[in-house]
């Protein structure tokens, strides 16, 4: 496989045509090589429009985005130099990396041990080093280093709790897969001032739920 031909065809062909026209955007899928944050054994898969598993057992959520949905997300949240961000589920790593190139600092919340450990790797090697990867919860907040300029959750969420929303700084930008399987919306939201939050649903799709997602109430009879 001609690597950098699949590269530019990942960008040119998946990518742009999926409304992602910011150049700084695209010269960073250039600069962050994504095929180092996938698996060996799913390598040639690194530039395909498809989820590629972070490992043979991985669990059903336990997959990586498809390349047109980080470039678009990484869009959409317009990251400053100046921006600290908190990341749910850190999984291998790369869009923690792309994060992390266009941010002061990423702080990334895994829940899952083993990738954790991989994430962490995947980053050290490429030399990232203005992230901190920490073990734990983060489905409903992660308070420790709040207030964030951006929240990004890889993982989607029935219902967008209101501790993430309150950890946001003013200008702060969040972004969230919500609802409910078979189609959910893809959601940015921004917050105006404390308690003022703009929200705005960019496309449908359908992702998996991070574990210890918050539910609906439900009625009871």
């Amino acid at each position: 496989m001609n690597i950098e031909q699949a590269r530019f065809n990942m960008v040119e062909q998946q990518i742009r045509t999926w409304e992602v026209l910011d150049q700084n955007v695209l010269d960073l899928l250039y600069v962050v090589r994504r095929e180092a944050f996938v698996p060996p054994a799913y390598r040639a898969l690194a530039f395909s429009d498809l989820e590629v598993p972070l490992s043979d057992r991985a669990a059903e959520g336990e997959r990586m985005w498809q390349p047109k949905m980080e470039a678009r997300v990484l869009q959409e949240l317009a990251i400053r130099r100046t921006d600290v961000i908190l990341e749910v589920g850190t999984g291998s790593g790369y869009l923690t990396a792309l994060l992390a190139y266009r941010a002061q600092r990423v702080i990334s919340v895994e829940i899952s041990p083993a990738l954790k450990a991989m994430g962490e790797a995947n980053l050290r090697v490429r030399q990232v080093e203005n992230v901190a990867v920490e073990l734990g919860d983060a489905a409903r907040g992660w308070e420790r280093h709040g207030p964030y300029d951006v929240i990004v959750l890889t993982g989607s969420t029935p219902v967008l709790p209101q501790a993430l929303l309150e950890q946001m700084k003013p200008g702060g930008r969040l972004f969230a897969i919500v609802g409910d399987a078979p189609v959910m919306s893809a959601r940015l939201v921004t917050c105006r001032a404390p308690g003022s939050y703009d929200s705005l649903d960019l496309f449908e799709t359908n992702l998996p739920a991070l574990r210890n997602a918050q539910q609906p109430e439900r009625f009871k009879f």
